[in-house]
């Protein structure tokens, strides 16, 4: 139920809050990687869980512009 909140909620975002949310993932997951190297991460799943969130939104943003071009 939690990721179906999620998408519910990435799907009345408008394409430049969806940038914004892209941008702040993706620093997430440098974050994650970073302290991965450095032995300081104790949830390793939350890369596999942000790598995800990265999916969805990228394709939100695909969505809404095929849309917008149709």
């Amino acid at each position: 139920m939690k990721i179906k909140n999620y998408v519910e909620d990435l799907k009345t975002k408008s394409a430049a809050e969806l940038q914004e949310e892209l941008v702040a993932a993706k620093k997430e997951l440098f974050n994650l990687r970073f302290q991965n190297a450095t032995n300081q991460l104790d949830n390793t799943s939350r890369i596999k869980e942000v790598r995800r969130n990265i999916a969805r939104i990228q394709t939100l943003i695909a969505q809404k512009a095929n849309t917008a071009n149709n």
